[in-house]
């Protein structure tokens, strides 16, 4: 882990978004009244996707993807002025929220800037023709990190926007040096100590068909020299699998312990239902009763919480990244009272210090997990299929509150009924440490 990593850090909830999607008129100015609702939800922080100039050669829609970056120095026209921007930042501060801007380092548009200033930056092929190393993301073209002059540009542009901003989602940033990362973190935090860095690492299948293909995949253990945060895209295939009925529930909860085995004690994963890349998790699971569930056992879990803006809606469209396609908010679906219980609990209940179980009941699709901090062990059942049944659980005997709705919960030689509706509760101080 990077050493001044802020174990309190466990605890964010981010909310992501984009801002062409987020209201009707997709501009930085029309995010601000709607902060006060998003800060309800408990969200300590906002992550903003690329902000910047979008390239028009060999662009993928009407609008092209915000991650083909056409100028990492200025802001999209289509969004506003830097000046709306910095309205922006400052309303979300005013709020009591940090602001994340996307970093697009990988790549960037084949008529990027950098591009016609600084040819040399950029990755060639074989033919010295300017390409990138993903063959479907035909509208980007790769920089070339071993070029020493592209790691002074791209950092003196970090440090420009650290000014303004309180942290970086770096995108794919597995594609890029940890040198790079560790180098500019040093230098950023020259500007703003208390900055927050986070990696996009990506799926585990992924970053191993590159790393055969001979392409630079910085594994995910070595990107927390650098960053504070990272994906979960090592176990997310898992959890994928599982709820398209491929996988075991079970599977997907060993690799969750196994992180807990096998990185640094203050690892921090970000966890997540969706984002701008998944399909919406209310589209995958059409329960509503399921979905609480889920919803609940991914705030029990040890790590950050990212929630992509209209997930507290139950949307199930996912928004074009290439097109203008506004959040439909009118869903009739409500999640925000949920979240917000859940992210008082994270808050308040739940330890960065904690060791992080859990097990699964196959037959009736529910988890049991606990985190412990060897002074108040948590624990939490989750019924992913809304089923009711007996569940074993590590508990004395004795009757506790479900710290979810307030309803008694009854242990019995170690066993509790659970009605198919998620359950979290404590249990009292150990009397050694009383």
């Amino acid at each position: 882990m990077a050493m001044d990593t802020d174990p309190r850090l466990q605890h964010l909830i981010l909310y992501s978004v984009y801002v062409r999607s987020h209201t009707p008129e997709g501009s930085f100015r029309a995010v601000i009244p709607d902060l006060p609702r998003i800060r309800s939800l408990g969200v300590d922080a906002i992550w903003l996707m690329p902000i910047h100039p979008i390239g028009r050669k060999n662009r993928k829609g009407s609008l092209g993807s915000p991650y083909a970056n056409r100028d990492y120095r200025s802001v999209n026209p289509e969004y506003g002025t830097l000046e709306d921007f910095e309205a922006l930042v400052d309303a979300i501060h005013a709020q009591g929220m940090k602001c994340l801007i996307d970093v697009v380092y990988n790549h960037t548009s084949p008529d990027a800037l950098l591009w016609e200033q600084h040819p040399d930056y950029f990755y060639r092929r074989p033919d010295g023709s300017p390409g990138n190393h993903v063959g479907d993301w035909t509208d980007i073209i790769d920089l070339d990190y071993g070029v020493p002059a592209l790691w002074d540009y791209q950092i003196e542009t970090l440090k420009y926007w650290a000014g303004r901003v309180d942290g970086f989602r770096c995108d794919v940033a597995s594609f890029v040096p940890v040198e790079f990362w560790s180098r500019a973190r040093e230098e950023v935090s020259r500007i703003k100590p208390d900055f927050i860095w986070l990696a996009e690492s990506v799926h585990r299948s992924f970053g191993a068909a590159c790393r055969r293909q001979g392409m630079y995949c910085a594994r995910d253990v070595d990107l927390y020299a650098a960053f504070d945060l990272e994906y979960e895209y090592d176990v997310r295939e898992a959890l994928d699998r599982y709820l398209r009925g491929e996988d075991s529930l079970g599977h997907w909860l060993d690799l969750l312990c196994f992180q807990d085995t096998v990185y640094p004690s203050n690892y921090n994963k970000l966890r997540f239902l969706e984002n701008h890349d998944q399909p919406r998790i209310a589209s995958l699971v059409t329960g509503a009763s399921d979905l609480v569930n889920l919803t609940a056992l991914l705030y029990f879990l040890k790590g950050a919480t990212l929630l992509y803006a209209g997930q507290e809606a139950g949307c199930t469209h996912l928004p074009s990244l290439f097109d203008r396609d506004p959040i439909d908010w009118n869903t009739g679906r409500d999640l925000s009272p949920l979240l917000r219980r859940l992210g008082e609990l994270k808050k308040t209940l739940l330890s960065p210090a904690d060791d992080f179980y859990a097990a699964a009941d196959e037959e009736n699709h529910i988890a049991a997990a606990s985190r412990d901090d060897g002074r108040v062990r948590k624990l939490g059942v989750f019924s992913l299929r809304s089923r009711a049944a007996s569940v074993a659980v590590e508990a004395p005997d004795g009757v506790y509150d479900n710290l979810l709705d307030g309803r008694p919960v009854t242990v019995r030689e170690g066993r509790l009924f659970c009605d198919g509706a998620p359950i979290i509760f404590a249990l009292p101080r150990r009397e050694k440490d009383v």
